[in-house]
């Protein structure tokens, strides 16, 4: 059984990465042969709105604190996996000296923390990506009217996804400019990693501290 349970704390520990999907880039590639552009369509803009987010001094803070807190969130989950492996070890060791009995309720207990600690693990991972979602959200929302502006100053008639446009001309491109206007309105806010746990909980509170309904007489 401590076999089982060594291999249960394996599972449980693998370590969490921040998804970054807003920091992410490009594997590197030979670089692409010169193309001559026609002349940028009058009133056609393209915006790459990833791009945008990844460029900017805000996007890259919350990459590095996503990175923080990956970090934080493995080294809770190593240090329980580490501890649960000793002991599974040093049972496992003692396998010839004690009874039956006592190894099983031993290796029944340990079971349990592994288990539990699995469950933690895929827990944080939920929590890891509620943050960054929340986060590049928060950066969104900074960025919404900032887009529209850009728009406007460029004297724009539609906007296209960039990252749906397979070539276009530089010059129709406004996400340099989104960068600009972003930079220059935050750089950086503080967030921390949401805890699901607690959320149940808050709502329960919540819940049976509302006033009863007023009933009509």
């Amino acid at each position: 059984m401590t076999s089982k349970i060594l291999a249960a704390t394996a599972c449980a520990a693998v370590a969490l990465s921040a998804g970054s999907a807003f920091a992410q880039q490009a594997p590197a590639t030979t670089a692409a042969p010169a193309v001559t552009h026609g002349p940028a369509a009058p009133g056609v803009c393209i915006l790459s709105v990833q791009g945008a987010i990844a460029g900017s001094t805000v996007g890259k803070y919350v990459d590095t604190r996503m990175q923080q807190i990956v970090q934080q969130v493995n080294a809770e989950l190593n240090g329980e996996r580490t501890t649960i492996e000793n002991e599974g070890k040093t049972l496992e060791g003692q396998r010839a000296t004690l009874d039956r009995t006592t190894l099983e309720q031993r290796a029944s207990a340990l079971q349990v923390r592994a288990n539990a600690l699995q469950r933690k693990a895929q827990q944080r991972e939920r929590e890891v990506a509620a943050t960054e979602q929340k986060a590049v959200g928060r950066v969104g929302q900074e960025m919404e009217p900032l887009i529209r502006q850009v728009y406007q100053q460029r004297q724009c008639s539609v906007l296209l996804n960039r990252d749906a446009v397979v070539i276009a001309n530089p010059a129709m491109d406004i996400t340099p400019g989104v960068i600009t206007a972003l930079n220059a309105k935050i750089t950086q806010f503080a967030f921390d990693r949401e805890r699901l746990d607690q959320q149940p909980a808050a709502a329960q509170t919540g819940a049976a501290s509302a006033p009863a309904p007023a009933t009509r007489r």
